[in-house]
């Protein structure tokens, strides 16, 4: 199942195409991130997916070294600390666009049942972090057997 964002008709003589387009215009306008001085900020993807054992996130990170990355599990909030750093100027010409952003970058995600930080894995390969963090045994589902008298 996909989430859609909703946008309503704002009268019947409007097309929702135009509307849309609109919205973005204003989206980007006022975006804060496109206020930062390096035009924008690094922001991972990163995918959230639970099972009855554990959490896994899987984070985009591409153009990071793995040294540069720190995985933190503290009060069952996950954290993904990290930094892009900026490539050096190529010597033997010049630059004509610089779209890629670099910096430092931090997510944080609240992890809604106990989880066992002493056996929090990360893993990194081709550009992305993988961490399992499994859930505590209290926060685990467990089947009761009903007896019948």
């Amino acid at each position: 199942m996909s989430l859609i964002r909703w946008i309503p008709r704002r009268n019947g003589l409007q097309s929702v195409a135009l509307d849309t387009d609109l919205d973005r215009l204003f989206e980007g306008f006022f975006n804060p991130a496109l206020l930062r001085s390096d035009m924008g900020a690094l922001t991972p993807a990163v995918d959230v997916e639970e099972t009855a054992d554990a959490y896994l996130f899987r984070a985009d990170l591409p153009g990071v070294s793995a040294k540069d990355v720190k995985v933190t599990v503290h009060n069952d909030t996950l954290t993904l600390r990290g930094e892009r750093k900026r490539e050096e100027k190529s010597s033997d010409g010049s630059r004509h666009r610089v779209e890629r952003a670099y910096g430092a970058f931090e997510r944080s995600f609240t992890l809604a049942l106990p989880v066992r930080a002493d056996q929090v894995k990360a893993s990194y390969k081709d550009g992305v972090l993988e961490v399992h963090v499994p859930k505590a045994d209290e926060a685990r589902p467990r089947d009761i057997e009903v007896q019948i008298n």
